[in-house]
């Protein structure tokens, strides 16, 4: 259960849960499934389509980030349809690396029509349920 922020639907349970699991409730989204966000320090863009309350990739994944750039676990994740000025990919980034995306422009990747229709405000709406 990611909740909205200002929301906590497991206030005073984490004494009863492990503390990962605890942290995976309790996980704040910054973001939303359908906004269209940007990297605060690489040159793409893309919508979010998923959001994991906390890491939920690959250990090698994770070692290939320098170390110095690595972002803490504890945070939302997030799963995007992704462009640059070069190509169309899924990407997937930490809550710190992201900013919401300004420009109003769509974003062209190929699968977008596929999960959402029109985009209002920097927000597309989902057209069908996810599962």
């Amino acid at each position: 259960m990611l909740r909205i922020c200002g929301h906590d639907p497991v206030k005073g349970l984490q004494k009863d849960l492990g503390v990962k699991l605890f942290e995976m409730l309790h996980s704040c989204a910054k973001f939303t499934i359908g906004q269209v966000v940007r990297h605060r320090k690489f040159p793409f863009r893309g919508v979010i389509f998923d959001i994991d309350p906390i890491f939920a990739n690959t250990e090698e994944w994770w070692q290939s980030i320098p170390e110095d750039s690595r972002p803490k676990k504890e945070q939302p994740f997030y799963h995007l349809l992704a462009e640059n000025d070069n190509s169309y990919y899924v990407a997937y980034v930490s809550e710190q690396n992201l900013l919401p995306d300004l420009t109003g422009e769509p974003v062209e990747h190929p699968d977008v029509p596929t999960m959402f229709s029109h985009l209002n405000n920097g927000k597309y709406a989902v057209d069908t349920p996810m599962h």
